[in-house]
């Protein structure tokens, strides 16, 4: 295996597989399936989930909500997928613990660092909800976040989209795919990867992001396997 432990950073609209909004079971069990395929190779696996198929702060914002109370319930949205993926991994036999940056105890473990590296070591799936635990801060800036505390080789970000095109391939026919690209590069064409606190943290501290289609069935143990699919943003 190429990566020995890794942060995968997964939308919550991926979680809505064809639904409209919340929680297609189907997908997630997939998910779970294909975490699992690496785990049983010895792959330390971290998570972090977006909220965005249950409430997204910056819409809530846009209707006239306050932005800290909107980010709080996005917030909490991101813990309702991590219980969801938590259960569909504990079906597949998957042991795991979920993390919170805010404390509920009733739920979650609170975020503490050297505890979440103590359950990577014993095989046990991380994964991280709340964020980073405060409002204006996207669930990228928590992967990155994440990743650098852990010490995570690489940043995965499991996507639709099968890498990053010079525009949106769902929207332009003429986009082309690269394969591997700069930090630099991705900044000086504009394109869109990750928010902008979130993509400088992760080149800040030389640690690479590899955008891939995740629900392709066993993409995830390619891109793991060293497989050149999706596209890899490094220095």
């Amino acid at each position: 295996m190429k990566y020995k432990r890794i942060l995968l950073k997964l939308s919550g609209e991926a979680l809505m597989g064809e639904r409209q909004y919340g929680i297609d079971p189907v997908r997630l069990a997939e998910y779970a399936e294909d975490i699992k395929q690496i785990t049983n190779l010895g792959v330390e696996v971290a998570v972090v989930i977006g909220g965005g198929n249950i409430f997204r702060g910056v819409a809530g914002a846009s209707n006239g909500m306050d932005r800290v109370q909107g980010d709080h319930m996005g917030m909490l949205a991101t813990v309702i997928n991590g219980l969801a993926l938590q259960s569909a991994l504990e079906d597949a036999d998957v042991p795991t613990r979920l993390q919170t940056a805010i404390k509920i105890n009733e739920v979650a473990e609170p975020f503490i660092r050297r505890k979440a590296m103590r359950h990577l070591e014993k095989g046990r799936v991380v994964i991280f909800g709340c964020g980073t635990g405060n409002p204006y801060f996207t669930t990228d800036s928590a992967a990155v976040l994440r990743a650098i505390e852990i010490e995570a080789d690489v940043i995965l970000k499991g996507t639709r989209v099968d890498g990053i095109y010079t525009s949106d391939p769902e929207k332009d026919e003429t986009a082309v795919k690269f394969d591997n690209i700069s930090f630099d590069d991705v900044l000086r064409k504009g394109l869109k990867v990750m928010d902008t606190t979130a993509f400088t943290l992760s080149q800040e501290n030389k640690l690479p992001i590899i955008v891939f289609d995740m629900n392709t069935r066993g993409n995830l143990l390619k891109v793991i396997s060293g497989e050149n699919i999706g596209t890899t943003v490094n220095l």
